[in-house]
């Protein structure tokens, strides 16, 4: 991949840069980490603001060198993250721009990126998380409609979304990666109830969804029926390949503002940490070029990111937990890194990330079968 940029691409940069410094300082003060319909309200407000721009659909119909200076000058100017809606911005959206019909496309992805609608992932049960096929959650079809009952959990802003991305078994009789299909269900559909998971971190961004005889249409399901493997495996693309960009910008700042805390602190004399540091750095940068490689080849591939997203997460999940535990030595005392609450959360966030989109063991099985055409080991 050609990793310069056209003086076009520099132009976009630049109209891109002027108008972030117009924009930021009009928005309203972030809204409390716990207030989560303060949040959507904020996050969607931003969306609106870049759609009412021109901006609003850069994660999808923009070339992929666009999006990557999108998403890497958003993140530098220190503009609010997708937030709220990061499953229909980053995950929901893109799949049925992907794998939706004209009339699913026409339906769904305008109020994605008018900010006005929230989504939600209902793919983890109880008993099926990174062995995701073994889902039990159960459509039986009547008529022009799925019936389905079953629990998901872990899902992602549940209590304030709109829509669900929602995986169910079509065909139990089937294999267990057959009959599943991809569903599209809106939250406010009867049956269903949400709890809310309180994290260690705090804010409760997870929920249980119990499903309870709800009725979805039949036009609701992306794809073919008991196809919805396949169209996972496109979400999940997106959500190892490109859903990541903007965190590796901002785990570069970080690693910035740690090498100006060191040299005020006095732990800049370390020559073991300034190793370290400078090791993270390499780290961070090569992260960085193999999203504009996974990026490109994406865009050669109509759009939709390979398995190159894989050996991006297995390294960035183990990447940024050693970047905050860096954290903990700059800052030197036991618990003064919890003594701010901001990289207390940050901290605490990266522990998750081994096991979040997908485990690292999931993805060094990917990559050994899909880039080393190794066999199956189970």
């Amino acid at each position: 991949m050609d990793l310069t940029y056209t003086p076009e691409e520099e132009a976009f940069r630049a109209r891109l840069r002027e108008w972030l410094a117009k924009a930021l300082p009009e928005l309203p003060a972030r809204p409390d980490p716990l207030d989560w319909p303060g949040r959507r309200a904020y996050d969607l407000g931003w969306q609106r603001r870049l759609y009412d721009a021109g901006y609003g659909s850069l994660h999808w119909d923009a070339s992929p060198t666009r999006r990557l200076i999108f998403l890497e000058e958003t993140e530098l100017a220190g503009a609010p993250y997708v937030g709220a809606n990061f499953v229909g911005l980053l995950h929901a959206g893109p799949t049925i721009a992907a794998e939706g019909t004209d009339e699913q496309r026409a339906r769904w992805l305008p109020p994605i990126l008018r900010g006005e609608a929230v989504w939600c992932q209902g793919f983890s049960e109880p008993d099926a998380g990174s062995d995701l096929a073994s889902l039990r959650t159960r459509a039986v079809r009547d008529g022009d409609h799925y019936v389905i009952t079953g629990q998901k959990t872990w899902t992602s802003h549940a209590e304030i979304a709109d829509w669900c991305e929602l995986l169910v078994r079509t065909d139990p009789a089937a294999p267990r990666h057959r009959g599943i299909s991809w569903l599209a269900m809106p939250m406010d559909a009867p049956g269903i109830t949400v709890r809310p998971l309180r994290t260690l971190a705090g804010p409760a961004e997870f929920a249980e969804v119990f499903l309870d005889e709800v009725r979805v249409p039949v036009a609701n399901r992306v794809g073919a029926e008991h196809d919805g493997w396949r169209v996972t495996m496109v979400t999940l693309s997106f959500e190892r390949g490109t859903a990541f960009v903007g965190e590796v910008v901002a785990c570069r700042r970080t690693l910035g503002r740690l090498a100006r805390t060191a040299r005020a602190n006095g732990r800049w004399d370390d020559p073991v940490l300034r190793r370290r540091l400078g090791r993270l750095n390499a780290e961070f940068t090569a992260l960085w070029r193999l999203i504009q490689g996974n990026v490109g080849a994406a865009g050669a591939a109509g759009g939709v990111p390979g398995a190159g997203g894989s050996v991006f997460k297995l390294r960035y999940s183990q990447a940024r937990q050693e970047l905050y535990d860096a954290a903990a030595e700059v800052l030197g005392a036991p618990g003064a890194l919890d003594a701010d609450q901001e990289w207390t959360a940050a901290r605490l966030s990266s522990l998750s990330y081994t096991i979040a989109a997908g485990t690292s063991q999931i993805q060094r099985d990917i990559i050994a079968e899909r880039i080393l055409g190794l066999p199956k080991g189970r």
